[in-house]
């Protein structure tokens, strides 16, 4: 790592901001810029170390930091295991050079594709995925390159050089005139494959990622952040559309059931790509959807419950703590029976829908503490994350929510004795095009997104328990899950505008 101070900004400033936090130092928003609050954390970080206390990040104060990296902020070598790991197999397959199978481990074949990849990139070639590889690798996970237009330069033969089509380049690089581009023009070059991955473990870096690519490649994208996780992960949204009817889908409110963060981010890809193209999604022209909604997508609502579960966060003062709350409740295992956000808050406890009564029926179960579920918080939006929903929503209005979960093929759809009206018959048609079947909605269960959502608006709001078996569920179920989730989610706006 490079020597960092104050002015600097990058994804090493990144790196820094995040071990700083493990660490207990907050450094404030992880935004890649260290300024006066990143600096008065290192400072306080060095003085707590015994280090020289100059705001100056050089190799003392990396290796001092060290044990708070978390892996992909490490570099990465033969031996490594873990979802980072996933994330430079699948760069390297969509890049060319094959690692063998996506399962997280770093051997002998990754090895060999790495070290081809480094030689064929003009790399150090040495088997290490450090800074300037991951650099090189990064296009192949958020599917575009940045190219600058030379003289000579057409738009059909720099597709032909990317292996992508002149068409993607101009939904990507939108102009009056599609034949003419200029000398020194920046373009947005989207790879020839798709975004959002469906076969790899998801954590809060590939879903940064993912939000970064899909805004390049679809510009009429936005993306914004509205709060931070505990950790200072970014709680990002999405939007498309242009229409009047606004509809909010969330995903991931427990860590354990991450599979709906894909869910949701395939859907926005394959719905703008059908905008994009005059296309269909859920058999519905897309075109109708866009102008006559607002699609609002949170599809990670508890990034560093999710970072815990599939391994991303698996050392440092956060995975410590968590794992010394989950010792008092031995039953749940552990990270896999995960729930909570990373300081052992049930984020789907802490709406204030009858919070009280939720706290009463959880503390009676025996969930007193933080743990890995169940614990419903201090008080009501006692959470980060739950507090930026809740002020995210109050901020809009929207017609119709989806709080996308696992597992049971159950749409939940009434909360207590509110019915909104058109609800029911809404809920009719998803269940009809997913198979999935039809209830009300948890017995005795309180202080949930969909419950505050129904109580203080009175308009739809959906629970979608997706797919079948034990949480988290293998992302082998992807594909059926999705098969029966495109028709629900395009219901969810589609019925608005009947």
């Amino acid at each position: 790592m490079r020597t960092l101070r104050r002015g600097d900004r990058g994804e090493d400033v990144k790196v820094l901001q995040r071990a700083l936090k493990r660490a207990g130092f907050d450094a404030g928003t992880i935004d890649g810029i260290f300024g006066s609050r990143t600096e008065a954390a290192v400072r306080a970080f060095q003085r707590a170390n015994g280090l020289q206390v100059d705001g100056i990040v050089g190799p003392k104060t990396w290796a001092a930091l060290a044990p708070y990296m978390a892996v992909e902020e490490s570099w990465l070598r033969k031996g490594d295991r873990g979802p980072y790991v996933q994330m430079i197999q699948l760069a390297l397959e969509r890049a060319g050079f094959s690692p063998g199978a996506l399962d997280g481990i770093f051997g002998t074949r990754t090895d060999a594709a790495v070290r081809a990849f480094q030689k064929a990139n003009g790399l150090q070639v040495d088997g290490i995925v450090g800074e300037r590889t991951l650099t090189a690798l990064k296009p192949y996970l958020t599917g575009y390159v940045e190219y600058t237009v030379k003289r000579g330069d057409t738009l059909s033969a720099i597709a032909r050089r990317y292996g992508t089509t002149v068409e993607a380049l101009l939904i990507a690089n939108p102009r009056e005139n599609p034949n003419l581009i200029y000398a020194g023009e920046t373009l947005i070059i989207p790879l020839p494959f798709d975004v959002v991955p469906t076969n790899i473990a998801y954590t809060s870096e590939l879903t940064e990622l993912i939000a970064e690519g899909l805004t390049a490649r679809y510009p009429f994208l936005t993306r914004s952040t509205i709060g931070n996780s505990i950790t200072g992960s970014p709680l990002l949204a999405l939007t498309i559309g242009s229409g009047s009817k606004h509809v909010f889908y969330n995903a991931s409110h427990h860590a354990n059931e991450w599979i709906t963060t894909p869910i949701l981010l395939k859907y926005l890809e394959d719905y703008a790509d059908a905008f994009a193209t005059g296309g269909r999604i859920g058999g519905v022209a897309a075109s109708r959807l866009y102008s006559g909604t607002t699609l609002h997508i949170v599809p990670l609502v508890n990034p560093d419950g999710v970072d815990l579960v599939t391994g991303a966060i698996d050392s440092g003062s956060y995975y410590q703590s968590a794992r010394t709350l989950a010792a008092a409740y031995p039953a749940i295992p552990f990270p896999s029976g995960w729930k909570a956000n990373i300081r052992g808050v049930d984020l789907n406890c802490n709406y204030p829908a009858d919070w009280e009564k939720e706290r009463e029926i959880k503390f009676a179960q025996g969930y007193t503490k933080p743990g890995p579920q169940n614990y419903v918080g201090t008080a009501a939006l006692s959470e980060p994350e739950t507090r930026a929903l809740y002020d995210y929503t109050r901020a809009h209005d929207f017609a119709l929510t989806l709080s996308y979960h696992t597992q049971g093929r159950v749409i939940y759809w009434k909360y207590q004795e509110y019915e909104p009206e058109n609800s029911y018959a809404i809920a009719q048609k998803m269940a009809t095009t997913s198979g999935y079947s039809l209830e009300t909605g948890p017995a005795n269960s309180y202080a949930g997104y969909r419950d505050w959502f129904i109580q203080t608006y009175n308009k739809p709001g959906y629970t979608i328990e997706a797919g079948l078996g034990t949480n988290p569920l293998p992302i082998s179920q992807f594909n059926t899950i999705y098969r029966d989730n495109i028709g629900i989610l395009t219901t969810g706006m589609d019925a608005l505008l009947s």
